[in-house]
């Protein structure tokens, strides 16, 4: 079934989802499904490792390197493992030579490309029946006074 999906399809759709979770409100899937579909690739030869580069965006201050990978025609990065620091050279600052070209495809036909390339299944979400509140009706607070009453100032 992966070998069905071409790899220009595979980068555009990388580039669609990458793309996206720059700016999703929680982006962990769309990171998680880039990463899956990247290390594929990476072990069926079809993407290849170029270097180390510090990231943009440090954690807590602290400097970090990225994994650059190509794919096809495009560039992407994501975490590198301990190997790849001794393996690979390091590139320094972010590179503005690295650009990708542009690409249309929505994120929703993306996302089932990649689905299909690392064969994942979304969980189906349960649907609960939501239970029928008026915005008209108030809870009567009735037989949910505390007994015997609090003692207060009004209390003698």
């Amino acid at each position: 079934m992966k070998s069905e999906v071409q790899l220009a399809d595979i980068a555009k759709a990388l580039y669609t989802v990458n793309r996206h979770a720059k700016t999703a409100p929680e982006p962990q899937h769309l990171y998680f499904i880039k990463k899956e579909a990247i290390n594929r690739l990476l072990s069926e030869k079809r993407a290849e490792k170029i270097g180390l580069h510090f990231s943009e965006h440090p954690k807590f201050s602290n400097q970090h390197s990225t994994l650059l990978v190509k794919v096809d025609a495009y560039y992407f990065h994501i975490p590198p493992t301990k190997q790849d620091f001794k393996e690979l050279e390091h590139l320094g600052s972010l590179d503005q030579n690295y650009r990708n070209p542009q690409a249309k495809m929505a994120l929703s036909q993306a996302k089932n490309v990649i689905y299909r390339y690392i064969d994942w299944k979304p969980k189906k979400k349960k649907i609960t029946q939501k239970q029928y509140s008026s915005s008209y009706f108030t809870p009567s607070s009735l037989g949910k006074m505390e007994w015997p009453p609090k003692k207060t100032h009004r209390n003698y």
